[in-house]
């Protein structure tokens, strides 16, 4: 599970896991300071762009969320356990209707057996390359927000067991699975209706709704699929740690909008689970230092990323 062994020293390698609570810790406020700014934002200057704006950061903040719950799941957002636990699951978890524990279970197994039979997220992986086509009807739903109401219900329909084992398995297996999930959704509810319960008392009453809600249940559900795509969307089914993910090189508007806390640096992550995303970029460096950048498999760009996939195609 750590394929970095075979390329890096011990030496090399230790150094980039080591943790810490105040990186943890400017993280998190780092994240929820990007959302509550782009509502403030718009509060001092309320127009349809700072609006759509709004919209735009804070869903791509609670991909944000997602992402340092994924750092808490491999024990590195924080170097205190407690911290770690806590903080990945109430406050990057919970309130995007996620669950640390599942979570964990879950994507360490697709650590395990990455694009072989065995890995849970080949069902996402496995449609690529498809057409241009079919790129632009599944953006579509994403940004009008058909998959996430679609998502939420088979949450609901799971989570308070609703739905037999057949119907579950045809959910995880449809655009449903595009999200992270609460397997006790009722755990998570209260969390993100109580967000958008505060967000409507301390400003108009449907702040909530436009605030977290919509991005929600659209940008949210659209970059998460970009960054599914990016990271193993048309790779080698094979075990080979440079061809089977994906490292996706982004610009300061890309880590903005798309692919914040150096989720981009994929490869570099499958390599050595463990090392905190800050640490990613001096990871990648270290690669390339070793002369391993001709055999890694590396995007130029997001948009380089979904032309491997089928943009590029009629």
């Amino acid at each position: 599970m750590t394929p970095g062994k075979a390329y890096l020293t011990p030496d090399e390698i230790r150094p980039m896991g080591e943790r810490s609570d105040v990186a943890g810790f400017l993280l998190i406020v780092h994240c929820w300071g990007v959302i509550l700014l782009s509502v403030g934002l718009y509060a001092l200057f309320p127009h349809v762009i700072t609006f759509i704006l709004a919209v735009l950061l804070i869903g791509s903040r609670q991909l944000g969320l997602a992402i340092l719950m994924h750092e808490a799941a491999h024990n590195a957002m924080f170097r205190t356990r407690w911290l770690n636990e806590f903080v990945g699951e109430w406050l990057c978890g919970r309130p995007i209707l996620a669950e640390l524990g599942a979570y964990r279970h879950y994507h360490l197994t697709h650590h395990r057996f990455t694009q072989t039979d065995k890995d849970p997220d080949l069902v996402l992986s496995e449609k690529f390359p498809t057409s241009r086509a079919s790129l632009i009807r599944k953006f579509t739903r994403d940004l009008t927000g058909q998959t996430g109401v679609k998502q939420l219900a088979a949450q609901i329909l799971m989570s308070f067991r609703l739905a037999g084992d057949d119907d579950a398995i045809e959910a995880a297996k449809t655009d449903a699975a595009q999200a992270f999930k609460a397997s006790d959704l009722w755990k998570s509810l209260p969390v993100f209706f109580g967000i958008m319960i505060l967000l409507g008392i301390i400003g108009e009453w449907w702040w909530g709704l436009a605030f977290w809600l919509l991005p929600h249940l659209t940008w949210f559900q659209f970059v998460l699929r970009v960054r599914n795509i990016a990271e193993h969307g048309a790779t080698e089914k094979s075990e080979d740690p440079f061809r089977n993910v994906r490292t996706t090189l982004a610009g300061p508007i890309a880590r903005t909008f798309i692919a914040p806390y150096w989720v981009n640096y994929h490869l570099e992550h499958h390599m050595i689970m463990h090392v905190p995303c800050w640490r990613l970029r001096k990871l990648h460096d270290l690669l390339q230092s070793k002369g391993l950048g001709n055999q890694m498999n590396i995007a130029r760009s997001y948009g380089a990323a979904l032309a491997e996939a089928g943009w590029k195609q009629a």
